[in-house]
């Protein structure tokens, strides 16, 4: 477990990458990967609950994520819905609100009415947050608050950083403090651009299906030991 208990961040963010590759090292096919990924997930949120961590936002599905072969993209929208379906109640009995943010257009009309349901009943939980990212990008956040700044009636002489960040997709959330990516890849992919300016970052060698509690315990560890300054020197 962490040492330095005072120092847990409030938003854990985690690109979750690897399930493919998982997959293949084991002669599987990727939607088996998937699945894995899924009982990751569990596991994490089970974890980042118990461990005091606030807001724990996922990369599920990005907007880019729709380009991959269409069977790969269906089993992923099943196994979306699945989690829900079976989810839903087991989180709201642990206190976990559940959240999304993204784009709705592409996303299946069954799939939308269950992002709602589990919203509205989980509504009243003030555990840990639990935010999946489906269908999200960051360029796309981006737009969509400019232009609905843009719809603004009467229009806003000057546009500032709070103004704009009323006008991102979860406005309440506060910006990641650590951003874990796993499977050794070192790049955000599109992953909360404008709120990652002052995270810090973590890339575990480790594919996502085998990320664990030894893993989440790393993580907040390595975070634990690291300096944040948001461009201040008064403690050097």
């Amino acid at each position: 477990m962490v040492n330095r208990k005072d120092n847990i961040p409030e938003h854990i963010a985690i690109i979750m990458d690897g399930n493919g590759r998982w997959a293949k090292k084991r002669h599987l096919p990727r939607l088996m990967g998937h699945r894995a990924g899924v009982a990751a997930v569990e596991k994490t949120v089970k974890t980042a609950n118990t461990s005091g961590i606030k807001y724990l936002s996922l990369y599920a599905f990005s907007s880019e994520n729709w380009t991959r072969p269409e069977k790969e993209v269906h089993g992923l929208m099943l196994l979306f819905k699945e989690y829900l379906s079976r989810k839903i109640i087991k989180l709201r009995n642990e206190n976990v609100r559940l959240r999304f943010a993204g784009r709705r257009d592409n996303l299946p009309e069954d799939i939308i009415n269950l992002m709602d349901e589990s919203m509205e009943k989980t509504m009243d939980c003030n555990g840990l947050n639990l935010i999946i990212c489906l269908n999200y990008g960051g360029r796309n956040e981006i737009i969509d608050a400019v232009n609905k700044i843009l719809s603004i009636e009467p229009k806003p002489e000057y546009i500032d950083e709070k103004l704009f960040h009323e006008y991102l997709y979860l406005p309440d959330v506060p910006d990641p403090d650590l951003i874990i990516r796993t499977s050794g890849e070192k790049r955000l992919s599109n992953y909360w651009l404008w709120q990652s300016s002052y995270s810090e970052f973590y890339f575990p060698e480790v594919l996502w299906p085998d990320f664990g509690d030894d893993e989440f315990n790393k993580a907040l560890y390595e975070f634990s030991r690291r300096e944040r300054r948001y461009g201040n020197l008064q403690n050097e």
